[in-house]
C-alpha cells in the first residue's frame, strides 16, 4: 500500500474543486473487482490503465481513496469522507485504519468547523468513516456545524430497522453504529431521496443499484459541468464496458441501468466524470461516437 497525503484544486465554474488523496495503491485483484469484465480487457488497454488503475505485474486494481471538496456559493462541501480511523471492520482492509485525513484537509486549508455540508453519496465503510470522531468514548460529529446529507433508501437499508439483512455483511452493522447514527443523534442529519438541491450550482441525484440510495452529484456553473459519481464506478474498465459491475454492487441490474443513464447524460451534456476511487487525474470524459460512447479523457 502507498499511503498519500496530496491535494490538488481546478475550478469549474464559480466553483473551486479540491481533491484531497487519502491513500492510493493496489487493492485487488482486478477480475476481482470487476468479475463481469472480458478477461483480455485490462492486458489490451494496458497503456492506458497502468499504472495508476491496474498494475500489470500483479494483477491487481490501483484505487485512491479520496474526498472531493467544493467550495460553492460560499459554502464549502465534502464529497464523501473517507474510511475513518480506529473503526470495527472486520473482514475488510479498513479493519481499525489509521490514515491522517484530517491532516490532509489541514493542508488543503480545510478545517473541521469550515465545513458547511457533507454529501455521503452512499452509505459503504469508505465514504463515511470520517464523518464521526471518537471523543470521550462517544462518536460525535466530525464537522460540527456541517449538513450531513445522506441518502434515505440506504439509511433504511443499513440501519437496525431493517430486518431483512439480506446483501449486508457483518460491517455494516460497524458502519451504521459509528459514522450514520451518531450524526442523527447530533441532529445534523438531512434525509433525501430523488433529487436534492444544495445550492445554484450542486444537485444531488438518487442513482440506485450500487447500494439502494447511491447518489451522484452534478455540478452546473457557467459554462462548465461535472457529475461527482461516487461509486457508479471503480475502474476505468467500466467506461470501456458500462455493463460490467464491481463486485460490491449490491443490485447488478439498476447498477448497470443507472450508469449508463449517468454516462449517456455526460456525453450528451459534457459533463466532467469524477468517480471517488479513480486514481491518475481522477477525471474521465465521454462522449458518443457513431452510436457508442467513446472515452474522450482518460483519467
Amino acid at each position: 500500500m502507498n499511503t498519500t497525503q496530496t491535494a490538488q484544486r481546478m475550478t469549474l465554474g464559480d466553483v473551486e474543486v479540491i481533491r484531497v488523496v487519502e491513500w492510493q495503491g493496489a487493492f485487488t485483484s482486478a477480475r476481482g473487482l470487476v468479475p463481469d469484465a472480458e478477461p483480455d480487457v485490462w492486458r489490451a488497454n494496458e497503456q492506458r490503465l497502468a499504472p495508476d488503475h491496474w498494475d500489470p505485474q500483479t494483477d491487481h486494481a490501483v484505487m485512491a481513496l479520496q474526498t472531493w471538496v467544493l467550495r460553492s456559493a460560499g459554502r464549502t462541501v465534502l464529497v464523501d469522507t473517507g474510511v475513518g480511523n480506529g473503526r470495527e471492520r472486520p473482514g475488510t482492509p479498513f479493519h481499525h485504519w489509521q490514515g491522517d485525513f484530517l491532516g490532509g484537509l489541514a493542508r488543503a486549508g480545510i478545517r473541521p468547523e469550515d465545513v458547511d455540508v457533507v454529501v455521503n453519496t452512499h452509505i459503504h465503510a469508505d465514504h463515511v468513516g470520517w464523518n464521526t470522531t471518537r471523543t470521550d468514548g462517544e462518536w460525535v460529529p466530525t464537522f460540527p456545524h456541517a449538513q450531513y446529507l445522506v441518502p434515505a433508501a440506504d439509511d433504511a437499508f443499513f440501519g437496525p430497522g431493517n430486518a431483512d439483512r439480506h446483501g449486508r455483511q457483518e460491517h455494516d452493522r460497524f458502519v451504521h453504529e459509528d459514522s450514520i447514527a451518531p450524526v442523527h443523534r447530533a441532529g445534523r442529519s438531512v434525509l433525501w431521496d430523488g433529487t436534492y438541491r444544495i445550492d445554484e450550482h450542486l444537485t444531488l441525484e438518487s442513482a440506485p443499484g450500487h447500494t439502494p440510495g447511491s447518489a451522484v452529484l452534478r455540478l452546473a456553473s457557467g459554462d462548465d459541468r461535472a457529475v461527482f459519481v461516487g461509486d457508479l464506478l471503480h475502474s476505468p474498465v467500466q467506461l470501456l464496458q458500462p455493463s460490467c459491475n464491481s463486485c460490491f454492487c449490491l443490485d447488478a441490474a439498476a447498477a448497470v441501468t443507472s450508469r449508463r443513464r449517468i454516462l449517456e447524460r455526460a456525453a450528451a451534456e459534457r459533463e466532467l466524470i469524477v468517480p471517488a476511487h479513480f486514481g491518475g487525474t481522477g477525471i474521465a470524459e465521454v462522449t458518443r461516437d457513431a452510436g457508442t460512447l467513446t472515452v474522450s479523457r482518460w483519467p
